[in-house]
């Protein structure tokens, strides 16, 4: 498999993406994906895994689950493999399909590497995305992902750290809610809990399929 090399860290790149709406409650719903903090140095296959040359460190915070309960994210996922996500439920696309391969590839493992791994989905949209409401939408796509909400301005300091872009939802003149996020995912390997592998919203579920035995033992692909 032929991965690409990125270099973090460093100017972040400002351009935003396609929007992409779907009805919500009579309103719209409308999404912008703005590019993630990064560098590409390597190759440009959008389909593989990105080793990071500089690995980013686990966010240190502290948010809700769907329990209700404090969730502390470096001492719950402390020598796990996880998985990292930024979005929100009301999402029309990217997000639920992100999600949905990602379960997909889950169940190609074995019961003990299942076990083993930390799919984690905080909310970039917390104000409607209650522990009430993130529970459900998770569950629908895998019963053991982790759905954690709290207060925006930490959340998007968590993000940031990882060079995620996300901005506070808002209403526009019509009415629709426009949220905005970075669509990457970050893998985190269970040996120094850093996150040494990136994936983009083009990563399909075979390639998820192929990494994520390795990643769990703690091996880049």
């Amino acid at each position: 498999m032929h991965i690409r090399n990125i270099r973090t860290g460093l100017l972040a790149v400002a351009a935003a993406l396609a929007l992409a709406a779907c009805g919500s409650d009579g309103h719209t719903d409308h999404q912008n994906h703005g590019a993630d903090a990064a560098e590409v140095s390597g190759g440009t296959s959008a389909d593989r895994g990105t080793v990071l040359d500089q690995p980013f460190d686990k966010p240190d915070i502290t948010l809700t689950g769907t329990d209700g309960e404090p969730y502390d994210l470096v001492a719950e996922t402390a020598g796990h493999p996880t998985l990292l996500y930024f979005g929100y439920t009301n999402c029309p696309d990217v997000c639920p399909l992100t999600m949905s391969n990602i379960a997909v590839a889950a169940d190609s493992l074995t019961q003990e590497q299942r076990e083993a791994l930390r799919v984690v989905f905080i909310t970039s949209d917390p104000e409607r995305d209650t522990p009430e409401s993130l529970g459900p939408w998770l569950k629908a796509q895998a019963p053991d992902f982790i759905g954690l909400t709290g207060d925006f301005e930490e959340i998007q300091a968590a993000a940031r750290s990882v060079g995620v872009h996300i901005d506070a939802p808002y209403e526009d003149d019509n009415g629709g809610i426009v949220s905005t996020h970075g669509s990457s995912l970050l893998a985190f390997l269970p040996g120094d809990d850093k996150g040494h592998v990136l994936y983009t919203e083009d990563t399909p579920v075979e390639t998820y399929e192929a990494d994520l035995p390795k990643i769990i033992a703690g091996e880049t692909p």
